[in-house]
């Protein structure tokens, strides 16, 4: 019995140390950048006084010799733990700037790796705040070992509980590949970077001036590589779309998304979509407006919005329950498939296909991108990823026709010989080898050769091309696809075909894995 107090007064003492570790100063160097601590960030994403942290008295280790051990800091700069984010469970590390610049050392490391077989053990998502200098140079290849450490877990845990990498400072280096390897990405705007080699290294070797932001910024990242799923201005918001990305997802591979109380109803018709597609066939139009109007009100959650735009990839709700969209975007490069949007479309199925997320696939797609550049950057075989994606993806899978639908790329999205499961079309859909117009003059060369008026001799043989080939009827009579349908009632046609797909079962052949054209 601790008849004098002594063990409990020293329990408290080190309580209280550990809540004063973090100085004020240190709290106002974070908020002067525009940055929280990472305690705040913890404190933001967590449901209220139902964070319990993990490893909060760990101290860094001593390398020995002149460089020792730097700080006496518990948690060796990062927080790692538990709690609830909307009534679920989920798990999390937050590097703490403020301790070592956040720098991964070998204790720290361990942090991370313990809370991440947790996470895998207990099927629940884990999220990564990464603030952190990178690896800590006076461990050496201890600290190299501990990425090494991490990165195999995010390959173990990929496909099995959602990854999530919260980018909130600096991230270079062997620093960048977990969140990489990780689901999604999420940046804030003008304090949060990533890259392999910086400014410096790229001055030195290259000669070139580059800012911080310039060189791996969150815009960079959200619109040129494509790294970033989502971008925020402020931490806060960012933290906020998080938390709207989790009500989406299931915690592990074997859930299903959680079902939310459904206030829309099934029975909308809405007329306008019958008027959305322009009587120009090269006339745009914004998918997003059809989405809108067939998904659950106020669900419709893009990702990846700034990059390879003409695909949309979303999550979206029909009548309370989570599918994933993939939608030729018309607006975009006439809504062609290049390399971006075939790489962009593909991993998001991907992600869909391993967490049981239903796909609806809306097609406006004219073809793949022609010309010399996307050909020699590989076009074949980043297209050939997309194909993959969907033939080798399980989950119930719909696709409607909206508009064009022309030679690979009618295969490539979602086909009914591809694997689709149901395929329906709008009367507006025109699904043929290719366009009327390349089809005339290939047919008729010869007449258009010899004709006085050739612009109108093709513009009336495009015409009859349209209405006797290139229409939806000659599918639906041939049965690869299921229904022509009305527009308006696109939104309960899926409502209903979804239900019909709930207990879709395939068996597929016993292997490793199969070999995707990376």
């Amino acid at each position: 019995m601790d008849i004098d107090g002594k063990l409990f007064k020293k329990f408290l003492e080190r309580q209280e140390t550990y809540e004063h570790q973090q100085k004020e100063f240190a709290a106002d160097k974070q908020h002067s950048k525009g940055k929280l601590t990472a305690k705040e960030r913890i404190g933001l994403l967590f449901d209220n006084d139902t964070f319990d942290e993990i490893d909060a008295f760990s101290l860094p280790a001593s390398s020995g010799g002149e460089f020792g051990r730097i700080v006496n800091a518990y948690g060796d700069g990062v927080i790692t733990g538990h709690g609830k984010i909307s009534g679920r469970i989920a798990f999390a590390y937050a590097q703490d700037f403020s301790v070592m610049g956040g720098s991964l050392g070998s204790i720290h490391a361990a942090k991370i790796m313990k809370i991440q077989d947790m996470a895998l053990k207990m099927g629940a998502p884990i999220i990564g705040f990464i603030d952190s200098g990178g690896a800590r140079i006076q461990e050496g290849v201890a600290s190299l070992a501990g990425y090494a450490g991490i990165f195999n877990r995010n390959v173990k845990s990929s496909g099995v509980i959602p990854q999530i990498s919260v980018i909130m400072g600096p991230a270079a280096g062997g620093a960048v590949y977990s969140p990489s390897i990780t689901d999604f990405v999420f940046m804030t705007n003008k304090t949060s970077y990533m890259f392999v080699t910086g400014p410096n290294v790229v001055k030195e070797v290259l000669n070139e001036d580059v800012s911080f932001e310039e060189l791996g910024g969150a815009t960079v990242h959200m619109k040129n590589s494509g790294i970033a799923h989502f971008v925020y201005e402020d931490e806060e918001n960012t933290i906020r779309g998080l938390k709207k990305l989790l009500s989406y997802l299931p915690s592990n591979n074997l859930e299903n998304p959680p079902l939310v109380e459904w206030r829309d109803t099934e029975e909308r018709v809405e007329e306008l979509l019958r008027e959305i597609v322009p009587d120009d066939p090269n006339k745009p139009y914004d998918i997003k407006e059809v989405i809108n109007l067939i998904v659950d009100k106020g669900t419709f959650f893009e990702v990846a919005e700034g990059f390879a735009m003409n695909i949309i990839v979303a999550f979206a709700r029909l009548s309370g329950k989570t599918i994933g969209i993939i939608a030729n975007q018309p607006k975009v490069l006439a809504g062609t498939l290049d390399i971006n949007s075939s790489v962009k479309a593909a991993r998001f199925i991907r992600f869909c296909d391993s967490f049981n997320i239903p796909l609806l696939t809306l097609e406006d797609v004219p073809g793949f991108m022609p010309g010399i550049d996307q050909e020699h950057s590989g076009i074949i075989r980043h297209g050939a990823k997309l194909l993959y994606a969907y033939a080798d993806s399980t989950v119930p899978k719909i696709t409607v026709i909206l508009r064009k639908s022309y030679g690979g790329a009618y295969c490539v999205m979602n086909s009914k010989n591809l694997g689709g499961d149901f395929n329906f079309a709008w009367p507006t859909a025109e699904i043929a080898v290719m366009g009327p117009e390349g089809a005339v003059s290939i047919l008729y060369r010869r007449e258009l050769l010899e004709s006085e008026d050739p612009v109108k001799l093709k513009k009336e043989l495009a015409i009859k091309y349209r209405d006797e080939i290139a229409n939806p009827y000659v599918a639906d009579e041939k049965g690869y696809i299921d229904e022509v349908i009305d527009p308006a009632q696109t939104r309960r046609k899926l409502i209903t075909a979804f239900e019909a797909l709930e207990n879709k079962h395939v068996n597929v052949p016993s292997r490793k894995h199969g070999n995707i054209p990376l």
